[in-house]
Formats: C-alpha cells, structure tokens, sequence
C-alpha cells in the first residue's frame, strides 16, 4: 500500500470528506471494470459501484492505515457482484444450475466474516509472491493499472508485466484453491483472474 493511501485511509477515519473523494478517485474506474465484468450490465455494475464506496463510507473506521484499501474494495465488490448474480439467477429459477448458493447451506458464512476472510486470504496469498509479482499483482489487478502502465513505471517490458502477472496467477490460483475453505471460493478466482483480461 502506498503511503498516499495509507495517509487517506488516516484521514478517512477521521470522517474527511476530500480523503474519500480522493479513494474514489483512485479506485472507481479499476472497481467498476471489475464489477462489469462480471454482471455484464452496465447500469448494474454503476449501482454496485455507488453500493461498494458506501460501504467504505460506512465501515470508513474499521479499514486500518497499513490494509490495501485496492484489496479491500475488490472484495467488497466481488461479494455484492454475487450477491446480485445470485439474486438473479433466483429470479429466473436457474440459480441452483450454476451453483447453490442457499443461505441455509452448510458452507455459507455471514457476510462480514465472507469479507474478511476472503480480503485475508488474497492478501495471504499476495504476500507469498516475489516483491517484483507482487507489485505488478497490485498494480494491474488491484489498482487497476494497464501493461504499458506498469511497464512504464517499473521500466520494463510490457512483456515481461505479463509474463510476471500470468507466473504470479498462477502461484495466486494454486494458494488460494489450497487454502480457501468455501464455494465462493471458485466465483471469487473467476472474478479475480477476468479482471484485465483484454488489458
């Protein structure tokens, strides 16, 4: 985490309306990419988009300075992604061809633990990459950063960003599949890996 963010995150706690302002205008674009991807509709993925900054609005005091907030709000918005997924495909009564997703089964937990749980492990998982993938990870999966990007900033290849980024997917793929322990697990991989796949 950079120390802009760490100093917005300081500021945020403290209920500053311009650190938000600047959060959402470093994250939206990245957040809202990966929420499209997934619900596939456009007006959708806006209100999610609203839902997910709300949401930091409003746990603004629990997010501590040293947390990614790029990873924070890619889980948060990966669950409210399948949340609306889920609610859809019940309405069509197709719900239980993809997956069961059932409140009153056996692998489901609460949301606040699903979010933490799900923001630990990635963060897990990152921290066990080389320093050099685990930037590039950040930058081009978290922040939402293109190849040339990145490349530009470490002063290298864009090749080499996405040679380093498709090692890195799948040391991140094979950590997680090991190590997450319930069935969001799979769409949660799906979410992350579609992420700036036409980059």
């Amino acid at each position: 985490m950079n120390t802009t963010d760490a100093e917005l995150v300081l500021r945020l706690r403290d209920s500053d309306v311009s650190a938000f302002d600047s959060l959402y205008g470093n994250y939206h674009q990245a957040v809202y990419r990966n929420i499209l991807k997934f619900v596939k509709d456009v007006a959708v993925a806006e209100d999610i988009l609203q839902e997910v900054f709300a949401r930091l609005w409003e746990k603004r005091r629990e997010i501590q300075a040293e947390q990614s907030v790029g990873g924070w709000l890619f889980v948060i918005s990966f669950n409210l992604s399948v949340s609306w997924v889920r609610r859809k495909l019940k309405e069509q009564a197709l719900h239980k061809n993809l997956l069961d997703l059932e409140p009153e089964d056996h692998l489901m937990i609460d949301r606040k633990n699903m979010d933490e749980e799900q923001y630990s492990l990635l963060e897990q998982a990152i921290a066990q990459l080389s320093p050099k993938k685990r930037t590039i990870v950040t930058r081009c999966k978290l922040e939402g950063k293109t190849y040339d990007e990145v490349a530009s900033e470490l002063n290298i290849s864009r090749n080499t960003v996405k040679e380093h980024l498709s090692a890195a997917m799948v040391k991140l793929n094979d950590y997680m599949l090991r190590n997450g322990d319930h069935k969001y697990i799979v769409l949660f991989l799906f979410f992350f890996t579609c992420h700036n796949a036409s980059n």
